[in-house]
C-alpha cells in the first residue's frame, strides 16, 4: 500500500512540475488561431477545437506530431519548432478557456 501512495504521489508531482504558463501559450496560440480558432473553435470542420481541451491530451498530441509518431502534412511543420516548454504553455492555455 506503502508503495502505491509513493507512485501516486510521484505521478502527481510529475504532473504538477510540468505545468504550463497560461499567458505564455496565449501569446504563442496566434499560430494556432488560423486553423482552429481565436478563441480555440475551428470554423473548419477538418480542425478540432481547442478550447477546453484537457493540456496533457494537446501535449501528447504536440509532441507525437514533432516526433513523428503521430503524421499530418499540416501539423507536423507547425510542430517541429515548438519546445517542450511552448507545448506546455499551449496546452495550459487551451486547457484554461473553459
Amino acid at each position: 500500500m506503502k508503495k502505491i501512495a509513493l507512485i501516486a504521489f510521484a505521478s502527481l508531482m510529475s504532473l504538477t512540475a510540468h505545468a504550463g504558463d497560461i499567458e505564455a501559450g496565449k501569446a504563442k496560440s496566434m499560430l494556432c488561431a488560423a486553423c482552429h480558432g481565436a478563441d480555440g473553435i475551428s470554423l473548419a470542420p477538418i480542425y478540432p477545437n481547442l478550447k477546453g481541451q484537457k493540456a496533457q491530451y494537446i501535449e501528447k498530441q504536440l509532441k507525437a506530431f514533432k516526433e513523428g509518431t503521430r503524421q499530418d502534412p499540416v501539423m507536423a511543420p507547425m510542430a517541429m519548432p515548438l519546445t517542450d516548454e511552448d507545448i506546455a504553455n499551449l496546452a495550459a492555455y487551451f486547457e484554461s478557456l473553459k
